[in-house]
C-alpha cells in the first residue's frame, strides 16, 4: 500500500455512459472495495457499440498527456488494470503505463478483452494480437475467456468438451508468458459455467456456478474489477474467483427479475450492498 494513503487502482479502459460496462462499472465497484479508483480513458462513447447507433471519441491522441501530467506530479498506484483497447497504439500506451507506474508491490491486472465464443472482435487485427501478448507478459493477474486464452497461446478454440487437463496446459502456457494468476472464465459446462484458475505455488481449481439466463455486457468487467481490487486489499487468489463469480451470478439473477434489457448490461447497483471488501 502507499504509505499514508488510501489505496488506489489506476482503470484503464473506455467511458460508456450507457449501458453498464468498462469503466462504468469498475468504478462504482472499485470505490465500494474501499479503493480510490482512478480512471484512464482510452475513448468515450454515449453507449456501447451494442447498440445500432453510438457516439464515439478516440482519446488516444490526448492519453500521452494525460499520463504525463500524473507522473509530474508524483501520482503512484497500488494496482493497475486493464480492459478492452482499440487499437495497438493504446496496447503501447498501456504497456509504457505499466513501466512507468509500477514499483514494488504494484498488482497489474489485464483483461485481454479480444472476442468470445470463438471469434475474435471485428477491430482486432493479428498486430493487435501480438502486441496483446506483450501486455499480458506484465501482467501479475490475467482473466481472459476460453477464446482469449487460445488465442493468445495459439491453441485451437472449441466451445465444449474440455477436459481439466488440457485447461490446466492451458493455463500453463498463460503463466509461463509472464502473470503468476490466471483464471479462464466462463467456460460452459452444460448448466454450469465454470472459471478454471491456476496460480503459482498453488494447486489449480475449477469453479462452477449455475449458469444464469443468458450473456449481458459488462460482467467481465465487474469480474475483473472485483479481482483486481482484492488484489490490492490481499485477499486469497481462490477467494477472490469465488466471491466474483458468486456476484456476477446474483447481478444476473436481479437484472432478469427486473426485466432489464439485455444490452443494458447487469443492474448490480441493486445488489452491489452484498458484495463484501
Amino acid at each position: 500500500m502507499i504509505q499514508g494513503s488510501q489505496k488506489k487502482i489506476a482503470a484503464i479502459n473506455d467511458l460508456t455512459g450507457y449501458g453498464r460496462c468498462a469503466l462504468t462499472v469498475s468504478m462504482p465497484v472499485i470505490s465500494h472495495m474501499k479503493i480510490q479508483c482512478c480512471p484512464v480513458p482510452t475513448s468515450i462513447l454515449s453507449n456501447h457499440t451494442g447498440y445500432e447507433e453510438y457516439f464515439f471519441d478516440d482519446y488516444t491522441g490526448k492519453l500521452p498527456e494525460y499520463v504525463a501530467m500524473w507522473k509530474k506530479l508524483g501520482l503512484k498506484f497500488d494496482g493497475i488494470m486493464s480492459g478492452f483497447l482499440g487499437s495497438k497504439e493504446q496496447i503501447g500506451i498501456v504497456e509504457a503505463f505499466i513501466k512507468q507506474f509500477r514499483e514494488e508491490g504494484t498488482i497489474v491486472v489485464v483483461d485481454p478483452v479480444m472476442g468470445d465464443h470463438g471469434k475474435i472482435a471485428g477491430t482486432y487485427t493479428e498486430e493487435m494480437c501480438h502486441e496483446m501478448r506483450k501486455l499480458v507478459s506484465l501482467a501479475d493477474i490475467i482473466t481472459p475467456n476460453l477464446t482469449e486464452a487460445c488465442k493468445l497461446t495459439d491453441t485451437p478454440y472449441r466451445e465444449k468438451g474440455w477436459k481439466l487437463a488440457e485447461l490446466f496446459d492451458l493455463t500453463e502456457k498463460l503463466r509461463a508468458m509472464g502473470p503468476e494468476r490466471v483464471v479462464i472464465t466462463g467456460i460452459p459446462q452444460g448448466k454450469f459455467i465454470a472459471n478454471y484458475m491456476n496460480q503459482e505455488g498453488e494447486k489449480p481449481m475449477v469453479l462452477r456456478t449455475c449458469r444464469e439466463g443468458t450473456e449481458r455486457c459488462g460482467t467481465g468487467d465487474l469480474f475483473a474489477s472485483i479481482i483486481a481490487a482484492d488484489a490490492v486489499n490481499g485477499v486469497i487468489f481462490a477467494q477472490s474467483v469465488r466471491k466474483a463469480s458468486l456476484f456476477v451470478k446474483k447481478c444476473m439473477i436481479k437484472s432478469m427479475e427486473m426485466n432489464i434489457d439485455r444490452k443494458n448490461g447487469v443492474c448490480f447497483e441493486e445488489v452491489l450492498h452484498l458484495l463484501k471488501v
